[in-house]
């Protein structure tokens, strides 16, 4: 991996024509979130038909012509060395093809609308423009994956996992189940499938967010490049040197014979698979797959949890801020601002972000000390169709190396908790704001106690520290010797899966 660096993005961000006021804002948090950022414009919205039934169509071209210019004057200002961003729009047409995002290199493209993938990919310039499918595993004809149609070239990777959940296949935990309206998902669309049709793509995972970009547990892209400029960026997705996560950012690295994922290698009787993964959580197994079969399981679980901890320990654990008042008790309160510190009498080696919406901020990162201020939110969604889920806690990841008999400092709302390491890595704790709550039903109804505590513990906020993980939980790897057959056409990939239940998804290595 020393050859690339790993950069992260949302590359499924679904901003709506009355969402572009809010673009700056969109951009903004993007920024404190990613590396790059390529936006997607959706130019559809829900009219009326008129019979009076409700209809998602195209919005007229006077509207997406304006909207498209938006988005280029405001490409064309605040893309920067610093954080490249990429013009883009998503493509429904007749609905038979499947969705896909259009990205584009430069920023004096045009916005076309055929109705059908081949008619698509004729107008966009050749090498300069991809097209994303996403979704992929709702029904063929309905807006799931056309792999008849489908062009490598033009669709160098495929989206695995976003809010829709897993489109891997119909046999994985990862259900198509959030939009239901448009599911159930089946077979012949999977990713799986194309694959199985000898088709050569690359893999990711993203958000599909059409209220903020990156919410948390919707899925990220990791883009393997030489640096983070356009050009370099746009390489890596054109050579699908990519991968996909669920939310937790795993930093994964796959190479046969030194060659990348995404790479096509010669068939040889001397293949080589290298695996290295680095977790923000316990990883359990990597499995290494051969043609969507499994060819080999590394386990990581056993392999550490009995082993004594060293004196000065390096160590990840994540801190979990939200929950709160129930709404139909108390209807106006929506959100709280967490102003928090974390202090180490060692060093923090990284912060990791979880963040779902809006307003959150890390403040100041030193050595020893990090200072943030979280907003956590609770609505009255469903979190159906395009909107939000109706809790929406934020959090963090905190890598930090310390002598073992030490503690973690961490105040909360001015209040200090000293959390012993030793606590930290043998157990989760949560903690909630008793006071606050007990205040509030006091204030509000004249409620002061109970003979159980549900009143208050229902409706008080929490924060939850989760168990820690030391090192050797979340850095683990493996070699696999690839067994010859001749005249091949074999791919292989891998699947990452941690402890909490995330995941990552290489992009596959081809053998011809």
């Amino acid at each position: 991996m020393a050859r690339y660096n790993i950069y992260w993005t949302d590359m499924h961000s679904n901003i709506h024509s009355n969402q572009m006021k809010d673009l700056k804002q969109w951009y903004d948090q993007a920024k404190k979130l990613f590396d790059f950022w390529p936006i997607a414009y959706y130019p559809y919205y829900m009219r009326k038909d008129d019979t009076g039934l409700g209809v998602e169509d195209i919005y007229p071209k006077d509207v997406v012509e304006n909207d498209w210019k938006t988005l280029k004057d405001f490409v064309e200002s605040n893309s920067s060395d610093d954080f490249p961003v990429f013009m883009g729009y998503e493509w429904q047409g007749s609905g038979l093809d499947g969705d896909h995002n259009v990205f584009y290199l430069n920023n004096n493209e045009q916005l076309y609308s055929p109705l059908r993938y081949e008619e698509l990919i004729q107008k966009l310039p050749r090498g300069e423009a991809i097209a994303i499918p996403h979704h992929l595993a709702y029904q063929i004809g309905k807006r799931g994956k056309n792999w008849a149609t489908h062009n490598d070239e033009y669709s160098p990777f495929v989206e695995i996992y976003s809010s829709h959940g897993s489109s891997e296949s119909d046999m994985t935990h990862l259900h198509m189940n959030r939009h239901i309206h448009m599911g159930p998902r089946t077979g012949g669309c999977t990713v799986e499938d194309g694959l199985n049709k000898g088709n050569i793509f690359g893999i990711i995972a993203s958000g599909d967010n059409h209220s903020v970009p990156g919410v948390y547990g919707h899925g990220l892209m990791a883009c393997m490049a030489t640096e983070c400029t356009k050009e370099a960026l746009w390489d890596a997705f054109l050579n699908r040197r990519v991968y996909g996560v669920t939310g937790d950012r795993i930093k994964l690295d796959f190479e046969i014979n030194n060659s990348p994922m995404g790479s096509i290698v010669k068939n040889s009787e001397e293949l080589q698979a290298q695996v290295n993964a680095v977790g923000s959580h316990a990883i359990d197994r990597i499995e290494l797959l051969r043609n969507n079969v499994l060819a080999y399981v590394h386990t990581n679980s056993g392999s550490w949890e009995e082993k004594e901890l060293p004196q000065k320990v390096r160590f990840k654990f994540r801190v979990e801020f939200g929950w709160g008042p129930d709404r139909r008790i108390y209807e106006d309160i929506y959100k709280k601002i967490w102003d928090c510190s974390l202090k180490v009498k060692g060093e923090i080696i990284s912060v990791e972000k979880c963040w779902t919406n809006y307003g959150q901020e890390i403040l100041n990162t030193s050595k020893d000390q990090c200072d943030f201020k979280l907003t956590s939110y609770k609505s009255s969604a469903t979190g159906k169709w395009m909107g939000p889920s109706p809790v929406e806690n934020e959090s963090l990841i905190f890598e930090i190396e310390a002598p073992v008999e030490s503690a973690v400092e961490l105040i909360v709302d001015k209040k200090m908790y000293s959390l012993p390491i030793k606590d930290i890595l043998s157990t989760t704790q949560l903690f909630h704001l008793r006071d606050e709550v007990k205040e509030l039903t006091d204030k509000r109804w004249g409620f002061k106690d109970y003979y159980r505590d549900d009143p208050f513990w229902h409706n008080a906020y929490k924060f939850k520290v989760y168990q820690g993980i030391p090192y050797e939980g979340y850095k683990t790897g493996f070699k696999y010797k690839i067994p010859y057959r001749k005249d091949c056409k074999d791919n292989y990939r891998v699947r990452v899966y941690q402890k909490n239940g995330q995941m990552a998804w290489s992009s596959p290595i081809f053998i011809r």
